[in-house]
């Protein structure tokens, strides 16, 4: 089965097929570096990161492309603000971005580059614009006539006579359509500045995503992606202005990912109902909030509230969960060869669903990356290991070891490409234990003191100290398990 993408410019899905046989030129928006990230800038990223591990893992050699903003009028406001110069404020909010995205295991892009390092790249492309009469000077800005362009609205599906008609767009003096955008914007006092063939000024927003996807890909390239917030008028204007200035098909395939919402409403910074992805950290591990965001197909919207990411964390819990157990039950996994069929019709099932799982998952992935029904078959396969070990009351046979192996081996294999479980059950525990305990206010040394003289007094025969002590650490929501190698304990979470 061929990759099937949602292309936005052709409103349906298509097969995938990039311009080179195996390799995937690939443009993704970054953010204007002016504030530290919310949600939904996370989930851009991590829908991204998805495609763009997917691609990899299916053989391609993906070119991936994702640019910082660092010049803008809220670049420019903040630096005001502040007393500060506009060039700290993006070096401040790029090095958050990383911070943010790192711990997401978002995996950073090929390339990376920053709207200030392109400035004679954009001036170049503006003059080629100018020449060709799509564009024109005044008073020092520059602007595309949209007029010129007759496919104009292509993308988002408009008409430039209705956008005219309904156009509040604050009309500048010297523009010759409302609907006219600015290429280069003349200087004015305390604002960074470029000199160009204009005087000094700075680019406008949108050419310069034209300017450095042409540098690193091509005229043409496979993949443009975004929110769909930046369909109209960002991605409608760099189809025009790149697509005018080369007269070749600019992006092939437009992949835009659906909002995060709170209470059916955009989140958004200018509405001011966003959390910081700062302030999901606080309270959940970076994995939940990445498994939240994969459990929607990217292309819906998705509504981030207590409940959801409670669910999600959940669904973390029982994957680290399962891998935890194989582990203990079937000690060191080490072998995926093809197993042979057995009389036990439990470990037929489970060989059945490993043979199955990874099929179904990449059906799943290439029917336009449906994250949503890919990690239902991780779960599918989590409960199906579950259900066999529970089956087992005796220790495991070296046959079913090996099942056991294979069964971890895809697991693994599927969540890597969704970038979960990248991390060991203990060292997911141990972090959730710590965040659950700063919430309850409870010290961890207290809670080991206390475990510690437990298990001394169960030595020397001490029960009644025993469940006395054992009832304590439940008052303090704490769960203590006697295991054959020993007493563990964890924190009672919010499900429990």
């Amino acid at each position: 089965m061929p990759i099937r993408i949602y292309n936005t410019l052709s409103s349906q899905k298509e097969s995938f097929v990039p311009l080179q046989a195996d390799r995937v030129l690939m443009y993704i928006c970054g953010i204007t570096a002016y504030d530290f990230c919310h949600v939904g800038h996370a989930r851009s990223a991590v829908v991204f990161d998805v495609i763009y591990r997917y691609l990899k893992y299916r053989g391609f050699d993906v070119v991936c492309v994702r640019n910082f903003t660092d010049v803008d009028d809220k670049i420019i406001k903040r630096a005001q603000e502040e007393g500060t110069e506009s060039q700290t404020i993006a070096e401040r909010y790029i090095e958050a971005f990383y911070e943010d995205m790192d711990k997401l295991d978002v995996i950073r892009p090929d390339y990376e580059p920053r709207a200030t390092e392109f400035i004679p790249e954009m001036i170049a492309l503006i003059e080629i614009l100018i020449g060709k009469g799509y564009a024109y000077e005044v008073d020092g800005n520059v602007y595309f006539a949209v007029e010129k362009f007759s496919d104009y609205g292509k993308l988002s599906k408009r008409k430039l006579d209705d956008m005219i008609a309904g156009a509040r767009v604050a009309v500048e003096v010297g523009k010759k359509n409302p609907m006219d955008f600015a290429l280069w914007k003349a200087s004015k006092p305390g604002e960074p500045a470029w000199p160009s063939p204009w005087g000094e000024g700075r680019p406008g927003w949108h050419i310069e995503c034209s300017a450095m996807s042409t540098k690193y890909l091509g005229n043409t390239f496979d993949i443009h992606g975004g929110g769909k917030d930046l369909i109209f008028p960002h991605h409608e204007n760099e189809i025009a202005q790149s697509e005018a200035a080369f007269g070749k098909i600019f992006a092939r395939y437009w992949v835009h990912n659906g909002f995060v919402n709170i209470n059916q409403e955009k989140m958004s910074k200018s509405l001011g109902n966003f959390f910081t992805i700062r302030e999901v950290y606080e309270r959940y591990q970076p994995e939940v909030l990445r498994l939240f965001l994969l459990t929607s197909h990217y292309r819906s919207p998705v509504d981030f509230s207590p409940e959801s990411m409670a669910e999600a964390e959940r669904g973390v819990e029982r994957l680290y969960h399962t891998i935890e157990q194989v582990n203990e039950f079937a000690g060191d996994l080490s072998s995926s060869e093809q197993l042979p069929t057995s009389k036990d019709p439990e470990f037929n099932s489970l060989r059945d669903k490993i043979n199955s799982v990874l099929t179904k998952f990449h059906d799943d992935m290439d029917d336009d990356f449906n994250t949503a029904a890919a990690l239902g078959q991780l779960f599918d396969l989590s409960r199906a290991l579950n259900r066999f070990q529970d089956s087992r009351s005796r220790k495991p046979t070296r046959e079913e070891k090996k099942l056991l192996a294979q069964g971890m081996h895809r697991l693994r294999e599927c969540a890597n490409v969704l970038g979960l479980l990248q991390r060991s059950p203990e060292e997911f525990f141990r972090d959730q234990r710590q965040m659950l305990l700063a919430k309850l206010g409870i010290d961890e040394e207290e809670v080991e003191g206390l475990i510690a003289e437990r298990v001394q007094a169960r030595k020397v025969k001490d029960w009644a100290r025993a469940d006395e002590i054992r009832d304590k650490l439940a008052e303090m929501s704490i769960i203590v398990e006697d295991k054959p190698e020993g007493t563990r304990w964890r924190v009672k979470t919010a499900s429990e």
